[in-house]
């Protein structure tokens, strides 16, 4: 890790190498990150909030690491106006840098999921042919985030967990990929689980309001 790095992004190296933050119910206060985006992590008995606040003004909201800082006041109170997302499965798998056999395309620049992930993350690149594709970009602390789609018609095809290995292919060896799934979205998790990522916590991630948050 560099001097410069987030330090979220040292947190999550180690989970996924399984030391984890004690289990003792308390909250990791961190920055917020370099483009104004804040979250809160999620880990057994322990959590992290990213945010510009710091612990003080959350004091009375009284945020812990069994649930509460996932309280609908204080994730609106970091938003104050802006958008809380979803509250996602974070999972975290190796790349095996065999390199993908699918090429990189622009076929799916309309997708809302190309669209969501160039909102988030910076360098997307997007692989995939008819089938579907996957996106891989610098997200959160610039960790290296993955989100994957396959057309209706191929759901249960085993296509789904066939992208997830290219994706992993398409990063070096060794090196983390994390992906955040909706808690609910079980075909999803299953895949993800099937093509080698594992559950480390649970994330939101949020955008606070600013003059230019709307514009």
């Amino acid at each position: 890790m560099d001097a410069t790095d987030h330090p979220l992004l040292t947190i999550l190296a180690d989970a996924a190498d399984g030391r984890f933050p004690a289990a003792d119910g308390r909250v990791t206060y961190t920055p917020a990150f370099a483009d104004g985006r804040e979250a809160v992590i999620g880990f057994t008995g322990h959590s992290v909030i990213a945010s510009r606040l710091g612990s003080a003004p959350l004091a009375e909201l009284r945020p812990d690491g069994f649930g509460a800082a996932y309280s609908p006041s204080l994730l609106l109170r970091l938003a104050e106006g802006g958008t809380v997302g979803d509250i996602d499965v974070m999972l975290v798998g190796r790349g095996t840098g065999a390199g993908s056999t699918l090429p990189r395309t622009n076929q799916w620049e309309h997708h809302n999921r190309v669209r969501f992930a160039r909102q988030l993350r910076r360098d997307v690149d997007v692989y995939g042919d008819e089938r579907g594709f996957f996106t891989i970009g610098s997200g959160l602390a610039e960790r290296r985030e993955l989100s994957i789609e396959i057309v209706d018609t191929l759901h249960g095809s085993g296509v789904g967990r066939g992208m997830i290995a290219q994706a992993l292919a398409a990063v070096g060896n060794g090196e983390l990929l994390f992906a955040g799934i909706a808690a609910g979205n079980a075909r999803s998790l299953r895949s993800f689980l099937a093509g080698g990522f594992i559950p480390i916590g649970s994330e939101v991630i949020i955008t606070p309001f600013t003059p230019n948050t709307y514009r």
